[in-house]
């Protein structure tokens, strides 16, 4: 038996379908609460596990933080108040952005019904070989974000906890941490759980976007190839030839039907993040730089990757969806169009009319998903490092 076997190319003696690409990042939505079976008993006992994470990472965690800091504001220590906060921060990010997810996971569901659809018009092994990669692919990002988010949050609640301090110093209202060495650990763990929570759910808002738009790239890839084979067949007819790319252009509806399916819920939870992202990179960076010991650093540092994988990868696969919308649009014009009919001429050009509109999405309606995007907003923590410098605020909280 093979440890983690979708990260993995399946041959192609075996059925693979696009939908297969998110197996890890279901089962974790299973795990979290979010996917209850569809009848039984069952159903009721799996809906209340679904308000457990649901009140400690959506809920308690933000006020938790918020009545820690008005009780216990004098007895942090500037890493350790720094660490609360760019936590705290991101924590009222990610219970909107998780809401919002599993508000509106019927249209992710909605779009794997679409690429269904998509799948059944693959055509030969290429074909599916470019699918059967790309699932692999997924999966083993999804596997990574996992790796990395468990990380933070084990390595923070570590650090602190074999450091005698509670990891994030959320309020508890049943346990002083201060009683002595029980007390401090069950209060460390009870956060390193409440924690966890709200990380998987803020996992799974930041990888969706990225796994169905490397599910639409390869689509996108797929339909190149069925361009550039366009009448290079001598046995067809002109009808045969016609009819291959009336398919094409149908193939690239439901390529565009996929986004805009997505795209209402792509646009509310990385607008959030985009709201975020620069002032929680920004006190991350300064508890780095001013205020933390080496293995509370390497949970900072951890911290950092974890807010940089939010957006990062995913703008930088809009910017890619983008590209190929100009790949699509150059194979349209140099496929072997020259001496066909009139019919086939007239609909070639009204298809690389509609392909020149490049697949954009946008956060908010405001701003253009891009790396310009993305790095325009998180320029924001370098400005408030230069502040902190600028005005010696690090060694006056010393």
């Amino acid at each position: 038996m093979v440890v983690f076997e979708v990260i993995n190319a399946a041959p192609l003696t075996e059925k693979v379908q696009s939908r297969q690409a998110n197996i890890y990042l279901y089962r974790a939505m299973w795990l979290i609460g979010w996917i209850p079976p569809k009848k039984g008993i069952l159903r009721y006992v799996y809906l209340f596990w679904t308000c457990v994470p649901f009140a400690f990472g959506v809920f308690y965690l933000p006020v938790g933080f918020i009545i820690s800091y008005v009780k216990e504001f004098k007895n942090f220590t500037p890493g350790e108040f720094l660490t609360s906060l760019q936590v705290c921060i991101n924590v009222y990010g990610a219970s909107v952005k998780s809401t919002i997810t599993y508000i509106f996971l019927w249209r992710l569901k909605k779009t794997e019904m679409l690429l269904d659809a998509l799948d059944k018009r693959l055509q030969n092994d290429s074909d599916r070989q470019k699918i059967h990669d790309m699932v692999a692919r997924c999966n083993y990002a999804f596997l990574i974000y996992s790796f990395i988010y468990c990380g933070y949050a084990g390595s923070t609640f570590l650090s602190y906890a074999l450091s005698g301090r509670p990891p994030w110093s959320v309020y508890n209202p049943f346990v002083d941490w201060r009683d002595g060495f029980i007390s401090l650990w069950i209060q460390a763990i009870f956060e390193y759980i409440t924690m966890s929570f709200a990380v998987l759910q803020d996992q799974l808002s930041d990888t969706y976007p990225l796994m169905f738009t490397i599910i639409f790239r390869a689509h996108m890839d797929v339909l190149k190839d069925h361009v550039r084979n366009l009448r290079m067949d001598p046995e067809r007819s002109e009808a045969e030839n016609y009819q291959d790319l009336v398919n094409c252009v149908i193939d690239h509806k439901m390529i565009l039907r996929c986004c805009d399916m997505i795209r209402p819920i792509i646009s509310r939870t990385i607008f959030v993040q985009f709201l975020l992202i620069g002032s929680v990179l920004g006190l991350t960076l300064i508890n780095v730089f001013f205020f933390s010991n080496f293995w509370k650093g390497v949970a900072s540092f951890l911290f950092v990757i974890t807010i940089l994988l939010q957006t990062f990868p995913f703008c930088y696969t809009c910017n890619l969806l983008i590209d190929d919308a100009d790949d699509l649009a150059n194979t349209i014009f140099q496929s072997n169009w020259v001496d066909a009919e009139p019919r086939y001429k007239a609909t070639l050009v009204h298809f690389m009319h509609h392909v020149q509109q490049p697949i954009i999405f946008i956060a908010g309606g405001i701003f253009p998903i891009s790396m310009n995007s993305n790095i325009s907003v998180a320029k924001f923590a370098f400005s408030i490092i230069t502040i902190v410098r600028q005005m010696n605020l690090a060694d006056q909280f010393q």
